[in-house]
């Protein structure tokens, strides 16, 4: 015996293996998620959180990489949601950003994605200023592409004279501003404009001037559990008029909260809510219906509101890109997010439950006109509308 160990050929082997294949495993790709759990803005802030566990689910190894996913609550606060945004960037090295549920927070993200240059993904429309150089891009359909479609309802339907009630924040800023840019060439005129705050109680005050207005519609510019403040006061009212809103109102808890009083709504919509009534050539259909499957998977339900699908369809963009890089940059490095940043921007032909994806430079929106249908409220169930 020379007092050197011998091994057996199979543990040699296997260690020679477990050597080789050593280089071979990759760093984990992290997803940074912001969302409001908690306050006003959880309305939706709940369902995107729900939309990125269906998500992860459905694919949580991207270019052979595990995707680990940290999530953090901004209590609907613009000032803790860029907290968040610096802690994930700065302490936990994430490779993207994807958050929030409300229009000033995603804003105060956006900023900070800027400033570090790390990608965002956010599921709410924003408006980036021009020297955001493509960090910001968002899944959510752009707010004049939605409401012109539901502007498209109101000439056919006779409308004459639209009111506008929303709320007082970045939010309704965006839904006048399109409303009004719709409206005019369509011949409606804007013949009033009122605003509440997400936290307040009542607009009966707001909803007197509105009757007192005789608009032949109202269009709400709102979102949430909050949004149904203006349909409730109009019905305590008796207002006989068409009621229209956006996207927003799209979920559980306001067509609980709004009750008969949103009897008729019609607002638009992504595809997703409607996906099986879409042809079966339609490209967001399979998706879509995989997205319902993988969300009756984690959660032990369908969904029944439009918001999930925006995270869900912020993680195939996020996968999409990702896959395209591949090994070309080490995960958790500046290099990477620029890499990830570019290669969303090239984003071509990308399917997702809201529409087809294509995104330009500088440009924060990449979605076009098959992303909009308009459903109806009929008896707290949304229908296509005709």
């Amino acid at each position: 015996m020379t007092g050197r160990k011998k091994f057996a050929p199979r543990l040699v082997a296997l260690l020679a293996g477990a050597l080789l294949g050593a280089p071979l495993l990759a760093a984990d790709l992290k997803v940074g998620f912001i969302t409001s759990l908690s306050g006003p803005v959880s309305a939706l802030g709940i369902p995107y959180h729900k939309g990125v566990q269906a998500a992860e689910a459905y694919k949580s190894v991207i270019a052979g990489r595990k995707v680990q996913l940290i999530v953090l609550d901004d209590a609907s606060d613009p000032t803790v949601a860029a907290r968040n945004a610096r802690k994930l960037v700065t302490e936990d090295k994430v490779d993207v950003l994807i958050g929030t549920s409300g229009v000033p927070g995603a804003l105060a993200i956006a900023a900070v994605a800027r400033e570090t240059h790390t990608p965002l993904i956010s599921p709410t429309p924003v408006t980036v200023p021009a020297d955001d150089n493509g960090w910001t891009v968002t899944v959510s359909q752009p707010f004049p592409l939605m409401v012109a479609a539901v502007v498209d309802k109101m000439k056919a339907s006779g409308v004459k004279t639209v009111a506008f009630i929303g709320f007082s924040d970045a939010l309704g800023d965006l839904a006048l501003s399109s409303l009004q840019q719709a409206a005019e060439p369509a011949g409606i005129k804007v013949v009033a404009n009122e605003r509440y705050a997400r936290g307040d109680s009542s607009v009966a005050g707001q909803v007197l001037k509105i009757v007192a207005a005789k608009p032949d519609a109202v269009f709400a510019g709102n979102s949430g559990t909050p949004g149904a403040l203006p349909y409730l006061g109009l019905a305590e009212r008796g207002y006989k008029g068409q009621i229209y809103g956006t996207h927003g109102l799209i979920q559980a808890d306001f067509v609980r909260v709004a009750g008969a009083s949103a009897n008729g709504l019609l607002v638009p919509s992504g595809p997703v809510m409607v996906a099986d009534q879409l042809p079966a050539d339609n490209p967001v259909r399979k998706i879509a219906l995989e997205y319902r499957a993988a969300y009756q998977k984690t959660h032990g339900a369908a969904p029944v509101d439009a918001f999930s699908a925006y995270t869900f369809d912020a993680w195939l963009l996020f996968a999409d890109a990702a896959t395209r890089i591949g090994n070309k940059a080490e995960p958790g490095t500046p290099q990477y997010r620029q890499a990830l940043h570019d290669a969303i921007a090239q984003t071509r032909e990308l399917t997702g439950t809201h529409g087809v994806f294509n995104f330009k430079p500088n440009d924060p929106y990449g979605l076009d006109k098959r992303s909009a249908v308009v459903i109806r409220l009929d008896q707290a169930q949304w229908k296509l509308a005709p």
